[in-house]
């Protein structure tokens, strides 16, 4: 109970800073108060529940298992068995995001049918248990990121060139979607403990890095999976009546709609449970400690995956699209810059695995780095990136010309910076995507993109959340070679 009470707190302290913003906004900006309020704070308590009870259950049941079992296979010393327990772990993992589920659905809706969420969903899973692969293998070789990260990008860069552009904003954000709720941590946990227990691998260069190419390869394959879904087809700009319809029809709940999405969680997380049973019992060949606490962690995770997705359907989604309307109703587009920062700004500063990085760069860089500074630094970063992907939905703009800019800064500013802090900038940019700010900053998207003649949901409305990853890698490295200048400079005057 104490530690449901610490993620309840956690949760509420995450939501907080949100809920000031789109609150002040409403208050001294629009000056009025949303329609249907009782079901939106119904949804944001139902958000922070179902957050805390769902991080509460992995706790319990998964993330235990899944660290024992990665330990177990670093003493025995078996590559092939590590590498397939890294694919199938990531594979289950992505498969049951929340943040995925809810933007794969946002998709379908989109693209008028074109994209098929359950495929997309394999699809991104697929690519993330692979490229997990690649990277227990680059712990276990002892590869620093940065040729994994440039040629990545690189081949990213090459793909954006030839993909329709229906699919472009989506495939950047699926990177960013994807590090969240469930993947990031156990994802954190699987490459730190190869780090840890293997002689020779520093744990920053070695064991972070992980969430990085989780990043980058739905990136990719997505795009390659537009290029076959798309060749020929005309472009797809459904009206945002029929999105709006399709996200409201999901809140409707009976008796028996409650029980078939409760069970439609269950099989979702079933993967992840047969990923780790089968691993512990066929291969390891020992019985589950714990039996009884793991057995009712899993069913605190079913119940807080969904209690936590309808809070978001009740809430955050038509937050984000409720506040894109009027603000793109406004005479002038400042306040929907405003509003970006402010939305990304408070959204990421609060986010717990980012105080989590902003410790362990400050103990990596000897007090060069600050924590502080860093968690500073990171959240202006996806602030100041949401803000940019705001301004090109508001102005227009080719996404490709956007993406293809970042991915050169990114690369240069990669080469440039120290060893020690690439691998953890690019897993500080993915940690900056959470539960919370993601639904909201999609709902933003495509909200404005509904409301600006000329846009469409799926080729403008998504594309924010990739900003919001993509910028703090860049800022923090910058900030580690300012750092790392100044204390060169602070030497030689000492000398």
């Amino acid at each position: 109970m104490h530690d449901l009470y610490a993620h309840l707190k956690d949760a509420l302290r995450n939501l907080a800073p949100i809920i000031a913003v789109i609150g002040g906004f409403q208050l001294l900006v629009m000056r009025e108060l949303p329609d249907g309020l009782g079901a939106i704070l119904s949804g944001l308590v139902m958000v922070v529940v179902g957050l805390a009870f769902f991080l509460q259950g992995l706790e319990l049941s998964i993330f235990p298992v899944a660290k024992n079992l990665s330990n177990e296979f670093a003493r025995m010393g078996s590559l092939p068995l590590l590498i397939a327990f890294g694919f199938c772990l990531g594979f289950a993992a992505v498969v049951a995001e929340p943040a995925l589920i809810a933007v794969a659905g946002q998709a379908a809706d989109a693209s008028g049918g074109h994209i098929d969420a359950l495929t997309l969903r394999l699809l991104v899973a697929t690519s993330v248990g692979a490229v997990i692969a690649i990277g227990v293998l680059r712990t276990l070789l002892g590869h620093t990121l940065h040729a994994y990260a440039i040629g990545g990008y690189a081949l990213i860069a090459a793909a954006t060139f030839f993909a329709p552009k229906e699919i472009i904003g989506l495939a950047y954000d699926s990177g960013g979607v994807t590090t969240n709720v469930i993947t990031a941590p156990l994802i954190v946990s699987l490459g730190l403990g190869l780090a840890v227990s293997l002689r020779g691998r520093n744990p920053l260069m070695h064991g972070f890095g992980l969430l990085a190419l989780v990043v980058m390869m739905p990136m990719l394959v997505l795009q390659l999976y537009g290029i076959h879904v798309f060749s020929g087809e005309a472009s797809v700009a459904p009206a945002a009546a029929e999105v709006a319809v399709t996200a409201a029809a999901s809140t409707e709940a009976t008796p028996l709609s409650v029980a078939r999405d409760i069970a439609r969680m269950f099989l979702d997380l079933l993967p992840i449970v047969a990923v780790i049973v089968g691993f512990q019992y066929l291969v390891i060949r020992r019985h589950l400690a714990h039996l009884r606490r793991i057995g009712v962690g899993f069913v605190a995770l079913v119940l807080g995956l969904y209690v936590f997705v309808v809070g978001l359907q009740l809430a955050l989604f038509p937050l984000g699209e409720r506040m894109a309307v009027q603000l793109a109703a406004l005479d002038s587009p400042v306040y929907v810059y405003l509003f970006a920062f402010a939305l990304g700004l408070s959204a990421t500063f609060a986010e717990p695995a980012l105080q989590a990085l902003g410790e362990q760069a400050q103990e990596a860089g000897g007090g060069r780095l600050r924590a502080g500074h860093v968690r500073v630094i990171a959240a202006l970063g996806v602030a100041t990136g949401i803000t940019l992907g705001s301004y090109r939905i508001v102005a227009g703009g080719d996404y490709q010309m956007y993406f293809l800019a970042l991915i050169v800064v990114l690369i240069l500013v990669t080469l440039a910076a120290p060893k020690y802090v690439v691998a953890l900038s690019y897993d500080v940019g993915a940690a900056g995507s959470t539960a919370v700010n993601v639904p909201l900053v999609t709902a933003l998207g495509m909200g404005l993109a509904s409301q600006i003649e000329g846009r469409s949901t799926l080729i403008d409305g998504f594309g924010l959340v990739a900003f919001g990853t993509v910028f703090p890698i860049v800022m923090v490295m910058l900030y580690a070679c300012i750092a790392e200048w100044g204390s060169r400079r602070q030497q030689g005057a000492d000398s």
